[in-house]
């Protein structure tokens, strides 16, 4: 051998001297078929490779040079006339275990059983047709095998197109609350080397991409490569299934590889579930390092496997966020990476990403935007705000606010009550973190509120108006979308929602939330159940979600009183009086609108609400543009008694007649 030769061309070289010997053995026993050939060549020069599949595959002597004989007939085409010479038959030019039996040394009626490596692991496929027995039956050297004898380690292409890298080269370090778990997970993956199963690690949570860091972390430990495959990628058939798991066993032998199983949307108590039973079916069979990512912690069928670590990963800690952002904006920016972190619940690569969608890099680089730009506030939040609202924007509707707190009309305790849930929604970081409130509550971080009132009362509006004022989006939840007459379909929905929420999108808002927050009724039959199921799990739900969620209705005493207890606010929405439908007509057009002798007071007599109000004003509005003048009282009546009319409420003449008129009438 060349002592300068790379390792690659080393086992070329062996290689061919391999198939040289193999050459000469067949033609010595093609020439004189009635004589045995053991013994009468040169030993077999070692091949690299076939030795380190032999060590890793458990091989014989014997079944390494049947298999060399494989892989020799796949690469040289002389070999396959050899063997029918040698046989005596012109009609099988392919390997046989027959053809083995009488040219290789210490030959082993074993290697045919189905439970040795080279049927187990399909290093050769046998090709038998109609009554041909097993021994003279054509076998084929499988390709990635093939490959693999060559010195080219690519993962089978049976499974490799539904596997996906989990990074592990340059892995960032973790923050101390994610390198803990991962240091636990470590410890015990080490207490099962050695020899035996290998354990199967179960990651629960809501952010796959933390879950697969800390994966990532352990298996680049141990020397592993982490691949990635979704539940719904593995084939469903058991004989299907069981291929594939001796294929991805067999690919864990040649390369060193982990597994790791997104099944994130396996539901607990579906034991019965197709999903279900294929994910306890490989667990079942694998004896190698796996992942198993999930939602929540429920029963595996690993009952083949000894070891089982359930583990919560959740994303960095608020504290931890904040110090992420400090390391880019630097520390004159803190207070903006604490409001950051306080709003926002993201994982350290999603921290990463939306500095880069600010432009936020090199602060030495005068082309990208430095942390010490006096926009670099707005736009880092503007790119928080979008890359969260991402997944939002599949489950709901968004609404961009457009009114402030200029715009809106309630009693004084109302909007004292608004202004409270904004403060609270901006200062939770300070007192549930810097105070410590955060360490004596394990539920109701979040914040939820009632607003209750006649249909046009504002209810809307007030939302609108919050999410302005804390620079948020807010989301409309689609009940048609989300409730459904399958059972569990609505939980998984709303679970969707919730989860999307938890990065710090936005807000919730929960129009006729009587719809979905009712009542629990005395169980009948299974519908009253299941619908007392769903109310149940809403009130989980809702108390453990981070956020803010606003509840609306127009009949709050059909709400269920176990979410009264749970609402951090309730806010009324009064029918407007007199006053209050005066300072709607002073601020109902906008100033851009020409208006000609409006009388916000005595407009204010008609008895509408705010959303009454908005409605007649824009089509009062519309009336004057298509006569061609301003908007005047004759125009707001008209459109005014289009609007009673529609509502089907009474029309008070007496209303739309000035002051002065109704005294003389008086």
């Amino acid at each position: 051998m060349n002592a300068g030769a790379t390792p690659l061309q080393s086992n070329e070289l062996a290689l061919g001297a391999a198939l040289a010997w193999l050459r000469e053995r067949l033609q010595r026993l093609a020439e004189r078929p009635e004589r045995s050939v053991h013994g009468d060549a040169e030993d077999i020069v070692p091949v690299p490779t076939l030795v380190v599949l032999q060590q890793r595959l458990g091989l014989s002597d014997f079944e390494r040079n049947v298999l060399l004989l494989c892989v020799a007939a796949a690469l040289d085409t002389r070999i396959g006339a050899l063997c029918a010479q040698a046989l005596g038959e012109a009609s099988r030019p392919s390997p046989s275990f027959a053809l083995a039996m009488v040219l290789f040394d210490d030959p082993a009626w074993e290697a045919l059983s189905p439970q040795r490596p080279l049927r187990y692991w399909h290093l050769v496929d046998v090709h038998a047709s109609g009554a041909t027995p097993l021994t003279m039956s054509a076998l084929r050297a499988d390709d990635r095998i093939v490959d693999f004898v060559k010195g080219l380690n690519r993962m089978d292409e049976r499974i490799a197109p539904a596997l996906l890298p989990v990074a592990t080269d340059d892995l960032q370090p973790l923050p101390p609350s994610q390198q803990s778990a991962a240091d636990t997970l470590l410890a015990f993956v080490r207490r099962f080397e050695g020899g035996g199963p290998a354990p199967t690690l179960q990651l629960t949570g809501i952010d796959s991409t933390s879950k697969q860091l800390v994966a990532g972390h352990v298996a680049a430990s141990v020397g592993l490569r982490l691949e990635r495959i979704g539940l719904a990628a593995l084939p469903t058939q058991s004989i299907d299934l069981d291929a594939w798991c001796r294929i991805w066993r067999r690919e864990c032998l040649l390369m060193p590889l982990a597994l790791y199983i997104d099944a994130h949307d396996v539901a607990p108590g579906e034991s019965s579930d197709a999903s279900a039973a294929v994910l306890g079916h490989v667990l079942d069979r694998l004896r190698e390092l796996a992942f198993v990512a999930t939602r929540d912690a429920h029963a595996l069928g690993a009952g083949g496997r000894e070891g089982l670590l359930v583990m919560a990963i959740d994303r960095p800690t608020a504290t931890e966020q904040t110090q992420a952002w400090v390391d880019l904006l630097g520390q004159e920016r803190e207070a903006l990476a604490s409001r950051l972190a306080s709003q926002f619940n993201f994982n350290l690569p999603q921290i990463a990403s939306m500095a880069r969608s600010a432009g936020l890099r090199d602060r030495d680089d005068p082309g990208n935007l430095d942390a010490s730009d006096n926009g670099i506030d707005t736009v880092l939040w503007m790119a928080c705000r979008q890359g969260a609202h991402s997944k939002m924007d599949l489950l709901s509707q968004r609404i961009q606010p457009k009114v402030g707190w200029d715009d809106i009309v309630l009693p004084e305790d109302s909007l004292s009550l608004l202004r409270q849930i904004v403060a609270q929604v901006a200062l939770r970081r300070r007192v549930y973190g810097d105070w410590g409130f955060e360490r004596k509550m394990s539920r109701g971080l979040g914040l939820s509120a009632l607003f209750h009132g006649e249909s046009g009362t504002g209810k809307t509006m007030a939302a609108e108006v919050i999410a302005n004022a804390l620079a948020l989006d807010l989301y409309r939840i689609d009940l048609s979308a989300v409730i459904s007459k399958y059972i569990g379909e609505t939980e998984k929905n709303l679970q969707r929602i919730f989860d999307a929420a938890e990065d710090g999108g936005g807000i919730l808002f929960f129009d006729e939330a009587d719809a979905l927050f009712g009542k629990r009724s005395e169980v009948r039959d299974s519908h009253d159940r299941y619908a007392n199921i769903e109310t149940n799990y809403l009130l989980q739900r809702i108390e453990a979600f981070r956020g803010l969620a606003i509840l609306a209705t127009n009949l709050k005493g059909s709400l269920d009183s176990a979410f009264m207890r749970r609402l951090r606010f309730v806010v009324p929405f009064t029918y407007p009086g007199p006053r209050e439908r005066a300072l709607m007509w002073h601020r109902a057009f906008p100033a851009d609108t020409p208006t000609e002798g409006l009388d916000p007071v005595q407009l204010a007599r008609l008895d509408c609400t705010g959303g009454s109000i908005h409605s007649i004003a824009l089509n009062a509005a519309f009336l004057a543009a298509h006569r061609g003048s301003s908007v005047t009282m004759e125009l707001v009546y008209h459109a005014a008694r289009s609007e009673l009319l529609k509502l089907g409420r009474p029309i008070n003449e007496a209303d739309f007649r000035p002051a002065a008129t109704q005294g003389a009438h008086a």
